[in-house]
């Protein structure tokens, strides 16, 4: 029995393929590291695999200071194998052996489910694999995937991004726009919710640019009114649109469909029109608050977060002055902050007029302070309401010690709820309904049950679906692996190739 640890750094792309690399493993008959009982654990897995992320400066040092830290275990155990995919290796390549020669495999983003094959054939010739694709060959939804939730998924409703701006190097490494078509992601969500899962979240590096491919820019908000078609789904998010095509049918769609939740990540990375303008992002700070009083006029309780860029070449204090005006007005409930780094191969890395990074490094303590500000008066408004929680196996890192659970609120923020002595205690997948008794700057807590107030708990079938994995001897705890959805409609026809013949 061979082990294996699937290792994910960057964003919920990455998560879910790290779910398909599972899956494969799975499928090839490795046994995931963490499922073992910890006696009989091994210190490291047989294969040990790290999806990686390219967007920030410190991917790089934190790729090749985890390689150097398994080091020492491929020396004492030459036969264990070492597997690099994600962006980080799509960008790097054969560089990634150069600098740690006891890396077996790298695979890039666009041939995931070539992994069990090059692991094979790395231990067979003794040396070790790169291969590297340039563009999909398979949509990795027809992969075979190992979720790490019974209640939550992951639905890619398409890969890559046909946006140009000039700080991201995503598109070159995700490649362009792909679009599944709606049929296939309708059976992918059915299929799920058949399984017990009660939420999904739809996937796309642009998700409101999502029909581009067959010629619908109508096509995401129709997307999500099918979801609410769904006969047992009860929460449908999706990260993340762009404000450029974001549009009114999207918000009357999310407004009109009952199961769309009131959340929505819209970045905006800067409040300056210049800076947006040199970033190539094709909207500027009115139309951005534009679309942030449109959603709230039809959805008021939407809670709305961001990502905003510090930093970016050539910015000014007055440039940063009109993010932090944008970040007043927005009302965000909370925001991804990043100080800009310089990633090679985008045209930001050689503009001149690079910020100093002490600079930077002020502009960003301040945004922080702001932004803090907001969120903590943000979630003191909701002191005193009543929110329905999906409880989660585990999301807050006091709750033992509070005697607290977590989980999700409609809106997405956090919740830590207490549970009232002798009563129902809901299971992960379950939902709660309660009332928030303090607003903390990144959280809410709801200690309504024990202080007398409201403590009502749902089973759910989400709730079923995460008990009977617990009953399962020796089990992981997460779901059989599923064997990928199949395409809809007729399959590709493929060129005939010519019988041998003899000259």
């Amino acid at each position: 029995m061979k082990t294996y640890d699937v290792r994910t750094h960057g964003c919920q792309m990455n998560v879910h393929d790290s779910e398909r690399l599972a899956g494969l493993l799975e499928t090839a008959g490795y046994v995931d590291l963490a499922s073992l009982p910890a006696g009989e654990r091994p210190e490291v897995a047989d294969v040990v695999v790290f999806n990686t992320c390219a967007v920030r400066e410190n991917a790089d040092n934190k790729l090749y200071g985890n390689l150097g830290q398994l080091r020492p275990a491929k020396q004492k155990n030459p036969d264990m194998q070492i597997a690099v995919g994600g962006c980080m290796a799509q960008k790097d390549r054969g560089l990634i052996v150069e600098k740690a020669p006891w890396v077996d495999v790298v695979f890039g983003t666009h041939n995931i489910g070539s992994l069990p094959a090059l692991l094979d054939r790395a231990a067979h010739n003794r040396r070790a694999e790169v291969e590297i694709l340039e563009s999909l060959e398979v949509f990795p939804s027809t992969l075979p995937t190992r979720r790490d939730s019974a209640y939550s998924g992951w639905v890619s409703i398409s890969v890559g991004c046909n946006n140009t701006c000039t700080f991201c190097i995503v598109p070159s490494l995700r490649g362009k726009e792909q679009d599944r078509r709606p049929g296939e992601i309708l059976a992918e969500i059915e299929a799920l919710v058949a399984q017990g899962v009660v939420e999904i979240t739809l996937l796309g590096q642009n998700v409101n640019t999502y029909g581009v491919e067959f010629g619908d820019r109508l096509a995401f908000g129709k997307l999500l009114r099918a979801c609410g078609e769904v006969e047992g789904l009860e929460r449908v998010r999706f990260t993340s649109p762009h404000p450029a095509a974001f549009t009114e049918d999207v918000i009357l769609a999310m407004a009109e469909t009952p199961n769309v939740m009131p959340s929505l990540h819209m970045p905006l990375q800067s409040g300056s029109d210049k800076v947006l303008k040199d970033m190539r992002r094709s909207y500027r700070s009115t139309k951005f608050l534009g679309i942030i009083d449109r959603v709230r006029d039809h959805i008021p309780d939407a809670a709305i977060t961001t990502d905003i860029i510090v930093g970016f070449p050539g910015e000014t204090e007055e440039d940063f002055q009109g993010t932090l005006d944008v970040v007043r007005e927005a009302r965000f409930s909370s925001a991804f902050t990043f100080q800009y780094s310089i990633r090679p191969g985008t045209p930001a890395a050689t503009m001149s007029d690079q910020v100093p990074k002490e600079v930077v490094q002020e502009r960003f303590d301040r945004l922080i302070a702001l932004q803090e500000e907001v969120s903590w008066a943000e979630n003191r408004l909701i002191e005193g309401r009543e929110v329905e929680v999906l409880v989660a196996p585990s999301e807050g890192r006091k709750d033992s010690a509070t005697k607290r659970m977590s989980g999700r609120a409609r809106d997405n923020r956090l919740v830590h709820f207490a549970v009232p002595e002798g009563a129902e205690v809901p299971r992960p997948g379950d939902a709660v309904t309660v009332g928030v008794t303090y607003g903390a700057p990144h959280h809410l807590v709801a200690d309504s049950g024990i202080e007398g107030g409201t403590y009502a708990v749902r089973r759910t079938r989400g709730g079923d679906a995460w008990s009977a994995l617990q009953d399962v001897p020796h089990g992981s705890g997460k779901p059989a692996v599923s064997l990928g959805m199949p395409s809809i409609g007729r399959p590709a026809t493929k060129p005939v190739t010519p019988a041998c013949s003899v000259l």
